[in-house]
């Protein structure tokens, strides 16, 4: 078997080495060439995946290790009887930390308590669902709109217009739809981003589009009083300078960049292989991921319990390194700038996730106990 790979996709020898022969190329560069002689296709998000490009090719398994798929063309794949997955939920762990790190700052720089905030999150999935539990797990106000959950499941769900009234900051998690019943290409355009609370904070973690970046650069030419999180930009990989200047924080599309999500995704993209090819799975994930950097915290009881999250977001992740990383690269012509984006990616440096650190506490300390199950981190 002939397979196909973006070269970012880490353990694809592990996983897929003895299955055929593997050509690793860079995302963007994956073409219907590439694709001649090819069985299966694995891609990460940066790579169109449709008709122009498969079409008389061999492939008749495409994986994706994202989350979102707005990058397939799904009614193709039906039409040419092309069989695919992504992997739902890989590294949704690790977008929750980078949003959890980027509200800490945004709270540090304002000197006010986050919990005092109220929270909207829009687009309740992997990523956002569990976003919602642990804010909640830590006592935080939140609303959540997500319509298409709330029309098959009723329920405390509120719509945008509640969540742009009523919450000073907003993080976004939805996928990116151009139509159907609920689109969201440019969900915030320049009418609903002028509805913005004063002093709101907004997040966006799913896909540039979702935000109309046009409009939002203008309007905070205007509102100094916003503070914007972007980690996904229109025209990826050229974000726009001037945006990304006005953005209290700035990032290429790392916000999933977790090691173990990464290497999540190749391991669910293996399984779903294995059941389509009716094959028996053979490598565990467990066996592969290494030991980690910082594997153990210990706390005090008597320790301020809002130092004492911060310290736990910031021991595994802070998203100000990342932003310092990009803000660098953010100079010469729009080739250059395209080109430090992607190196930005390949190159990203090792990062695990919350969950995987386990906490020691001394003493009675009902709230310390909370803050930890809420980030999922392990009580010991």
């Amino acid at each position: 078997m002939r397979i196909v790979a973006d070269e970012n996709i880490p353990l694809v020898d592990a996983f897929f080495g003895d299955l055929g022969e593997i050509r690793r190329l860079p995302g963007r560069a994956i073409d219907a060439a590439a694709l001649a002689d090819a069985d299966l296709l694995l891609v990460r998000s940066v790579t169109r995946v449709d008709r122009a490009l498969l079409a008389g090719s061999p492939v008749r398994f495409v994986g994706t290790c994202t989350i979102g798929t707005d990058h397939l063309d799904l009614d193709y794949f039906s039409e040419a009887g092309i069989a695919w997955s992504s992997a739902p939920g890989c590294n949704a762990r690790g977008v929750v930390d980078y949003v959890l790190g980027s509200l800490l700052v945004l709270a540090e720089d304002e000197g006010v308590d986050p919990a005092s905030r109220t929270y909207g999150v829009v687009g309740a999935g992997q990523v956002g669902g569990r976003l919602v539990e642990v804010l909640r797990g830590l006592g935080w106000r939140v609303r959540v709109c997500d319509p298409p959950r709330q029309a098959v499941e009723g329920g405390d769900y509120v719509d945008l217009r509640t969540i742009l009234r009523e919450c000073d900051a907003i993080s976004l998690h939805t996928p990116l739809n151009a139509g159907g019943d609920h689109p969201t290409r440019h969900l915030l355009d320049a009418e609903r981003l002028g509805q913005l609370r004063r002093g709101a904070w907004l997040v966006n973690a799913s896909r540039g589009a979702v935000v109309d970046n046009r409009a939002l650069r203008e309007l905070l030419g205007q509102r100094t009083d916003l503070r914007v999180v972007l980690d996904v930009w229109e025209g990826e990989p050229l974000a726009s300078v001037e945006l990304a200047r006005l953005c209290r924080i700035a990032t290429p599309h790392i916000a999933g960049y977790s090691l173990d999500g990464k290497l999540r995704g190749t391991a669910q993209i293996y399984q779903a292989w294995c059941r389509f090819s009716g094959q028996a799975e053979s490598i565990q994930l467990d066996e592969l991921l290494p030991a980690a950097w910082l594997s153990e915290l210990s706390l005090d009881g008597s320790c301020d319990p809002g130092w004492a999250l911060a310290t736990l977001c910031r021991a595994v992740y802070d998203p100000r390194r990342d932003d310092a990383d990009f803000r660098r690269s953010l100079v010469g012509d729009d080739a250059q700038r395209r080109a430090a984006f992607d190196a930005l990616r390949k190159h990203y440096p090792v990062r695990r996730e919350i969950d995987g650190l386990r906490v020691r506490l001394a003493g009675e300390a009902p709230r310390l106990v909370d803050i930890v199950r809420a980030l999922g981190a392990q009580l010991i």
